[in-house]
């Protein structure tokens, strides 16, 4: 199992309400400790600039792509990616704290993201399905 705490990354102090699909937003917020709102424009900025055929423009507030995500983490700020899975390979780590890394992680789950931060699991919910949701792979701070 991992332990949970509720956090919206920031969210709500910089001024947003309702709901939104902002799950990568609030998890690189979390993990990095920046503040949501700059996480939220250059995320934007990102998906404005990548053409797309069939897919469509990438938007914090209503998903942004995982190519996006690793074009921020990864070419912006310094983290390394990590997968976890590959076709065929079926479900090797799960949201668990004995089989995550220590440190401070954004983990891509199906049609999801989410903050670890030394085994705490970090989001508006409780994401893990009781320690059973198949980790993709996840990003790992520098």
């Amino acid at each position: 199992m991992i332990d949970f705490q509720v956090d919206d990354g920031g969210r709500s102090a910089a001024g947003f309400r309702g709901t939104a699909g902002d799950c990568g937003v609030r998890a690189i917020a979390i993990a990095s400790g920046r503040p949501y709102r700059q996480v939220y424009d250059d995320l934007n900025r990102i998906g404005r600039t990548v053409k797309r055929r069939k897919r469509g423009a990438s938007n914090a507030r209503t998903g942004v792509w995982q190519d996006d995500v690793q074009r921020y983490l990864v070419g912006e700020l310094g983290w390394a990616w990590t997968p976890t899975m590959s076709i065929g390979s079926g479900c090797q780590v799960h949201v668990r704290a004995d089989e995550l890394p220590s440190g401070r992680l954004v983990l891509s789950l199906s049609r999801h993201y989410a903050a670890v931060i030394d085994g705490v699991l970090h989001d508006t919910y409780d994401c893990s399905r009781d320690g059973t949701r198949c980790v993709y792979g996840f990003w790992t701070a520098p």
